[in-house]
């Protein structure tokens, strides 16, 4: 199949971005979209052109890396895939495809496709450790923890960190991001030490970061790849609120 594709080029943060229009031939409708952009780039190297620098890592859906617009959509067309999971058969032959980075104030371009990402570590830093005694394991079930929670707490923790819920939100805001980070912890009972500060903490690197404050529009949840629920927001505001009447 051939494609255009329209890719934002940007040489560096301070530098003044534009898109261009690249034609892709021969493409496999089973590449994946970032074979494509590997195929792309040997054709610009070999022409003596920069390649389009994008993040990619681990190309299985699990690092959260292959952050990217795709005609729009935070990841691409499919519902609950990464961009490096999205597979050129579910585009059509003589398709113009438009491939942007996240556009968020807390995501600066570094260049091209590639943001700077680490307001999220600093999400997760201000979340601090957790009480746990040291010495050898704990025997199996030693902390009972009831099904609900355990269930709860890894559907929280399957959270890759990729930030599609910051590109799609209209307020830039990272609340999914955060509230799943905090979730993950405060439902387990080895996190409930720390469950005001870490809470109190966290929102607050999240505010510094210059994120937006959520409006519940729904789009983070749209298109993160692994459905992180919208209800953890409220939850998380439940903790906030508890946090806060303590202190």
């Amino acid at each position: 199949m051939d494609i255009q594709v329209r890719v934002w080029r940007q040489a560096g943060p301070q530098s003044k971005g534009k898109m261009i229009t690249y034609d892709v031939k021969d493409i496999s409708p089973d590449a994946s979209f970032l074979e494509m952009l590997d195929v792309l780039n040997e054709k610009l190297i070999l022409d003596g052109d920069d390649p389009i620098a994008f993040d990619h890592d681990c190309r299985e859906g699990i690092c959260g890396m292959c952050s990217m617009v795709i005609d729009g959509v935070a990841h691409g067309p499919e519902r609950a895939t990464t961009t490096c999971q999205l597979h050129m058969r579910h585009f059509k032959d003589g398709d113009v495809i438009d491939v942007e980075p996240w556009r968020a104030a807390a995501f600066p371009v570094i260049k091209d496709l590639v943001v700077d990402r680490t307001s999220f570590d600093r999400i997760i830093q201000a979340g601090g450790y957790i009480s746990a005694p040291t010495g050898a394991a704990p025997d199996a079930h030693a902390t009972p923890v009831p099904k609900s929670d355990a269930d709860a707490a890894f559907e929280a923790a399957t959270c890759i960190g990729c930030g599609a819920c910051v590109a799609a939100c209209p307020n830039g805001s990272a609340m999914l991001f955060t509230a799943a980070k905090v979730a993950h912890l405060g439902l387990l009972p080895q996190g409930q030490p720390e469950r005001d500060t870490r809470v109190i903490d966290m929102l607050r690197a999240h505010d510094d970061a210059g994120f937006g404050g959520c409006t519940n529009a729904g789009e983070c949840t749209t298109v993160c790849p692994k459905g992180i629920p919208l209800t953890l927001i409220g939850r998380l505001n439940s903790d906030y609120r508890t946090a806060i009447r303590k202190k």
